[in-house]
């Protein structure tokens, strides 16, 4: 009898069984947390084997950066707008309404574990944060060409600004993250903090 550790990836099966462990994954980490989550314990809610696990996902933080960045993925798209700051404004509160929530907590403890694991701090930027990097960059120079953000700004200095303080409060937690918090950022970040002389 053949399992799915012998079809190919492309089967439904394997498929089946993929989506499985994803879900698994995410299902687990409802109620525990990075570090005290195991392979043994996602196999077993997955109804599949090690070996199948580990066919696709070279380590434990692999399968969860995939099924927490994949889970967020559409979420976090910057949406369409009639200006930049708008766009912006819509995103920034979109990342931070997920920080706040469940997510937040799984990307700070993905955080703590990347700064002694480089494959894990690689896989984050490789499939979150480069990706949205990307895409603000994006936005960031169609502002310079239509005027909105002035030309000689550099795109990744404003992207760390913007971006930036949602991820200093969800590592130290000293103040909430919401909307009136989004918003102040983006307004801070391209209207500049001096006072008019």
């Amino acid at each position: 009898m053949s399992t799915d550790d012998e079809k190919g990836p492309g089967r439904p099966r394997s498929r089946a069984a993929h989506q499985a462990i994803l879900a698994a994954t995410l299902d687990l980490l409802r109620t525990t947390s990075v570090r005290e989550l195991t392979i043994e314990g996602i196999a077993r809610a997955a109804g599949v084997g090690k070996p199948t696990i580990y066919r696709w996902w070279p380590s434990k933080n692999a399968l969860v950066i995939e099924a927490l960045f994949g889970a967020v993925a559409d979420e976090v798209a910057c949406p369409p707008a009639a200006t930049v700051e708008a766009a912006l404004v819509a995103q920034v509160r979109v990342v931070a309404e997920l920080l706040a929530g469940d997510p937040g907590r799984l990307v700070a403890e993905l955080v703590g574990e990347a700064q002694s694991d480089p494959e894990t701090l690689r896989n984050i930027d490789d499939q979150f944060v480069s990706v949205r990097r990307n895409a603000a960059r994006d936005l960031i120079r169609h502002g310079q060409q239509r005027g909105e953000i002035a030309a000689d700004v550099d795109p990744d200095v404003a992207i760390d600004l913007i971006y930036g303080p949602l991820y200093y409060r969800l590592l130290f937690r000293h103040l909430p993250i919401d909307r009136d918090f989004a918003d102040a950022i983006v307004h801070a970040a391209l209207h500049g903090l001096s006072a008019e002389l």
